[in-house]
């Protein structure tokens, strides 16, 4: 291998790192601890891993060539192998590299663990599909590696994206004490429910401010990049599997929140119900939809969903022929919550969140009828700027992350 030989990939890495700004930076920079040998950055399509990865370089390096990004998706990698580009440019002084995209490498754990094994000072950063196995890459790599996940924007991330206003984020036993006076504090600077609406259509995904008008559009053709490239890529699928993915996100998006009956869906997407399930918890795992369940949702243990809902409530607008306000409420309470908990189905209320905290979700006119009595019961009200009691605005559980 020869210096001219990765100039389109030096090509690629310099045009990247010059359209990255530092003006406004993701929630999970400062919770990752940058000194791990190995760190694994997981999350769906579209949410700013790459923009981590060239944020970083640039905060790190004055020179960005004491350093290196590849994206493992380039055309380069169809005649080169990463292992060889890696002891290329380790020989040439660089010890630390920011790899995008691992799951688009066959192999790359096995890879990775021996590049780290044979090259004692070596610092990796990649990125990867949340579909990805990652277990089985800490059996090979345990001891160096951390993993974290990146998940869409909060509503709190959008509102400072946007200029608006800079919160910083909320215990959730904090949310339920003090959100009166965070609200007080707060609701005087900005229309707030306006920016709710425009998050809730809009503001999950960096990327909505580059796509403009088009941003529904370039969204759906995501979800259709992780079912027919991204799936394939981290599970061992069929065409004819990728298929009934589609089918069945299609069905559930024309019918959420869907109280699935196993049996008959399987039917209706002529498969299992073991298949069924193994379906959905994919598209759960790939955030694309969200299951809700009675006991606490495991990859290891597919139980029935309770109840099924979109991922977010942009892939609602995005997927959706028709938005029906309370499921659009309860999406984005179920969205935000998972982020920092446990989010389950009650047999009262709508969600019981940490195993202890039991909610119902609605407009203004919604009651305690229903949890009247229950223990760390409360209110999630859309519609409301402040609160009281037990009655929290439900915009304000957007401020979690």
């Amino acid at each position: 291998m020869e210096l001219s030989d990765i100039r389109p990939i030096v090509e690629f890495y310099h045009s990247k790192l010059s359209q990255v700004s530092l003006d406004f930076k993701r929630y999970l920079c400062s919770r990752i601890n940058w000194d791990s040998s190995v760190i694994g950055i997981m999350g769906e399509r579209g949410v700013g891993k790459t923009t981590i990865l060239l944020q970083r370089i640039k905060e790190k390096y004055a020179n960005p060539d004491d350093t290196f990004y590849i994206s493992l998706d380039h055309y380069w990698f169809g005649t080169h192998e990463l292992q060889d580009l890696i002891k290329f440019m380790y020989k040439r002084g660089i010890t630390e590299f920011y790899i995008d995209e691992v799951h688009k490498y066959k192999g790359w754990s096995t890879i990775l663990k021996n590049l780290v094994d044979e090259l004692q000072d070596l610092r990796i950063v990649y990125t990867g599909s949340s579909l990805l196995e990652i277990d089985n890459a800490k059996v090979d790599m345990s001891r160096r590696q951390t993993i974290y996940t990146l998940r869409g924007m909060s509503f709190r991330e959008y509102l400072e994206y946007e200029g608006i206003l800079k919160i910083n984020p909320l215990a959730f036993e904090e949310l339920l004490t003090d959100h009166v006076a965070v609200s007080m504090e707060f609701v005087s600077k900005t229309k707030i429910l306006v920016a709710f609406d425009n998050y809730l259509h809009t503001g999950v995904y960096p990327f909505y401010k580059a796509a403009g008008k088009d941003f529904l559009v370039r969204l759906k053709e995501v979800v259709d990049t992780v079912m027919e490239s991204d799936l394939p890529a981290a599970e061992k699928i069929t065409y004819d599997t990728i298929e009934k993915c589609k089918k069945l996100l299609m069905i559930i998006a024309e019918n959420v929140p869907m109280q699935p009956n196993t049996d008959k869906l399987a039917a209706s997407l002529g498969t299992t119900r073991d298949t069924l399930l193994k379906l959905l918890y994919k598209l759960d795992k790939a955030e694309i939809l969200d299951l809700l369940t009675v006991e606490l949702k495991s990859y290891k243990k597919l139980v029935n969903p309770g109840k099924i809902y979109l991922g977010n409530t942009n892939l609602m607008y995005a997927l959706s022929p028709g938005i029906e306000l309370g499921t659009l409420r309860e999406t984005f309470f179920i969205d935000q919550c998972a982020s920092v908990g446990t989010v389950q189905m009650p047999s009262k209320g709508d969600f019981i969140v940490n195993e202890k905290y039991l909610f119902e979700v609605g407009g203004e006119g919604k009651t305690f009828d229903q949890i009247a009595g229950i223990p760390d019961s409360y209110l999630a009200i859309d519609g409301i700027e402040t609160g009281y009691g037990a009655r929290i605005p439900l915009w304000m559980f957007g401020l979690l992350y």
